[in-house]
C-alpha cells in the first residue's frame, strides 16, 4: 500500500466571517518553508494594521510535521490552536492561515472565539483548491515530431485516468515528455505507450519524488 502523503492549496484563498460584529477575515496561502510563511503574516499585518488581533496556524513539510500557531493576544487556546486543528483535520500541510478580526465590540467568550476562529479557516478551505500530493516515478519519452501531438494527446488523458501528471515537455531534434507515474503503473505506461507505437517509444525511468498531484 503506497504512503499517503497530506495535500495542500494551489493558491491564496480569502473569506470573511461576521459574528457579532466582529469581523473575521481568512488569508490562507501555499508556502513552502515556514520563512515563506512569516513573509506571508508580515504582509497581512502591513495590509490589516488597524485590526486587533492576526491570528495564525500553519503547517509545513512533506509529512506536514512543522507546525505553530499563535492566539496573538486572544484568550489562550481560543484561536491559533483550534485554526491548526482545522488545517489537520483536512491533511494539508505547506500553508498558513491568518484570521485578522476587528473587534465588534461584543465579547463572544472563548467557546464563541473557538467557533468563529475555527470556520473561519473551515470556510477559507472550502474555497480553495485542493492539491494531492504523492510518491511518483519520472519516466521520459522522447517522440518525433511528426507523433508529438497524437502522443501529447495521449498522455494527457492517461495521466487524468491513472493518478499521474504531465511535467515539462521539451522540443529539440524530438519532443521529450514528462510524466510522474505511481511506481504500481510505470509497466502499464510501458505498455500503452508501445501499444500506441507499434513498439517504438520505449520510456525511461528515472527517480522518485513527491510530486502534486492537481485535480
Amino acid at each position: 500500500m503506497s504512503r499517503r502523503y497530506p495535500a495542500t492549496i494551489a493558491a491564496p484563498v480569502d473569506r470573511e466571517l461576521v459574528v457579532r460584529k466582529s469581523r473575521f477575515i481568512a488569508r490562507l496561502s501555499p508556502v513552502s518553508s515556514p520563512e515563506e510563511a512569516d513573509a506571508v503574516i508580515a504582509a497581512v499585518r502591513k495590509s490589516s494594521w488597524d485590526a486587533r488581533h492576526h491570528c495564525v496556524a500553519m503547517v509545513t513539510g512533506v509529512l506536514g510535521d512543522q507546525a505553530r500557531s499563535s492566539d496573538d493576544g486572544e484568550p489562550s487556546g481560543t484561536a491559533g490552536i483550534p485554526m491548526l486543528e482545522v488545517l489537520r483535520r483536512r491533511e494539508l500541510t505547506d500553508v498558513v492561515a491568518v484570521v485578522t478580526r476587528y473587534f465588534g465590540g461584543v465579547k463572544l467568550g472563548t467557546g464563541g472565539l473557538v467557533r468563529a476562529y475555527s470556520t473561519a479557516v473551515s470556510e477559507a478551505l472550502d474555497h480553495a483548491a485542493i492539491v494531492r500530493r504523492a510518491a511518483l516515478t519520472r519516466m521520459t519519452v522522447e517522440v518525433p515530431h511528426t507523433d508529438a501531438g497524437r502522443i501529447d494527446n495521449l498522455l494527457r488523458e492517461w495521466v487524468t485516468t491513472h493518478g499521474a501528471t504531465l511535467g515539462e515537455t521539451g522540443y529539440s531534434a524530438a519532443a521529450t515528455f514528462d510524466l510522474w507515474v505511481p511506481e504500481t503503473l510505470v509497466s502499464r505506461l510501458r505498455d500503452d505507450l508501445a501499444s500506441a507505437s507499434s513498439g517504438a517509444l520505449v520510456p525511461v525511468v528515472g527517480e522518485e519524488r513527491i510530486v502534486d498531484v492537481r485535480a
